[in-house]
C-alpha cells in the first residue's frame, strides 16, 4: 500500500506533484491522486516537490520532515574530487561502528535505475575479521598458483605478483592492512545492477573522503573473489546477486600535501 494522501486544505492544486513523477501516475482531477499504484516507483518526489507540504506517501509525513539543507559550495566539492586519492597504508584501527554506519545509511541514497534501492552493502567492520579474510584469500591463491592453476593473461600476471608478494616478502598487497572492506551487490535480475552498484561505491567513497578516511578501489580482490568464489559465499553475499566491486577503507596512514595534476579532460563536443 502506497498511502497516498493529500491533505485538502493544504494542496494548492499547483500540480507539481503530477508534473514530477517520473511514472506518470498521479492525476489532478480536484486532488492529486495516484492512478496507478503498481506503476508507482516509490521516488518520493511527489512527497519531496510539494510546496505546501501536503503530500504524504509510504509513511513519509512532511510535517516530521528534517528540512534543513547544509550543501557544500561548489569549490569544496571540487576540491574534495582533486584532492581524494587511492590509499594504500592504513592505521592499524578500526573505525567507530556508529561511524560506518552513517556512512552506508547515507549511501544508500545513491540513485538506483527505476528506483530498485536493492544495492547490498558487505561490509567488514572488524580488522580481526580482515585479517582472517587475507589468510584464507592468500591460501587459496597459493594453492592455485602451486598447481599451476592461476588464470592466464593480466589478471594471471597480478595475481602471480600477489603470491609472490606474499611468499618472498610477507606482505599483502590486496587488501593492504585495511582495517575494512565493503562489497556492493545487487539482484542480477535488477533493472540496472551493474550500475547500481558502482554508483553506490562511488558517492559511499565521496562521502568517506569527506570525513578524511582513506580509500581504495580494490581490483586485485576482485581478481582474486574470481579465482576463489568460496569468499564470495564466506562473505554472505546472495547467490542471486551480481557482485559490484570492493573497497578498502579506514583511517590512512599517509598524509597527501598537494592535489595531483591531471587533465586536460578528453572531451567529445557534439554541439
Amino acid at each position: 500500500m502506497l498511502r497516498f494522501h493529500v491533505d485538502g486544505d493544504l494542496c494548492i492544486r499547483c500540480g507539481e506533484c503530477a508534473a514530477d513523477c517520473p511514472a506518470g501516475v498521479i492525476a489532478l482531477d480536484d486532488l492529486p491522486a495516484i492512478t496507478n499504484e503498481e506503476g508507482c516507483y516509490r521516488c518520493l518526489h511527489c512527497y519531496m516537490v510539494c510546496p505546501t507540504a501536503a503530500v504524504s506517501i509510504l509513511g513519509c509525513d512532511p510535517r516530521e520532515a528534517d528540512e534543513t539543507r547544509n550543501l557544500p559550495a561548489p569549490e569544496q566539492v571540487a576540491d574534495l574530487i582533486r584532492w581524494r586519492r587511492s590509499v594504500r597504508r592504513y592505521k592499524d584501527e578500526n573505525l567507530p561502528p556508529e561511524l560506518i554506519d552513517s556512512l552506508l545509511q547515507t549511501a544508500c541514497h545513491a540513485p538506483t535505475g527505476v528506483n530498485a534501492q536493492d544495492v547490498l552493502f558487505t561490509v567488514v567492520r572488524d580488522k580481526a575479521r580482515m585479517a582472517e579474510l587475507g589468510k584464507e584469500m592468500m591460501a587459496c591463491l597459493d594453492k592455485l598458483d602451486k598447481a599451476g592453476e592461476l588464470p592466464g593473461g593480466l589478471a594471471g600476471k597480478y595475481l602471480n605478483f600477489v603470491v609472490r608478494a606474499w611468499r618472498d616478502m610477507g606482505m599483502d598487497v590486496v587488501l593492504r592492512g585495511a582495517p575494512h572492506l565493503l562489497l556492493t551487490s545487487a539482484p542480477k535480475a535488477a533493472p540496472c545492477p551493474v550500475q547500481d552498484v558502482h554508483i553506490a561505491l562511488a558517492q559511499f567513497e565521496l562521502l568517506a573522503s569527506a570525513h578524511g578516511l582513506g580509500t581504495l578501489w580494490d581490483g586485485l580482490f576482485m581478481m582474486a573473489l574470481s579465482v576463489c568464489p568460496h569468499l564470495v559465499t564466506h562473505l554472505g553475499v546472495p547467490e542471486d546477486h551480481m557482485l559490484g566491486y570492493a573497497m578498502l577503507f579506514g583511517k590512512p596512514a599517509v598524509e597527501y600535501h598537494r592535489p595531483a595534476k591531471r587533465g586536460p579532460a578528453r572531451i567529445n563536443y557534439v554541439d
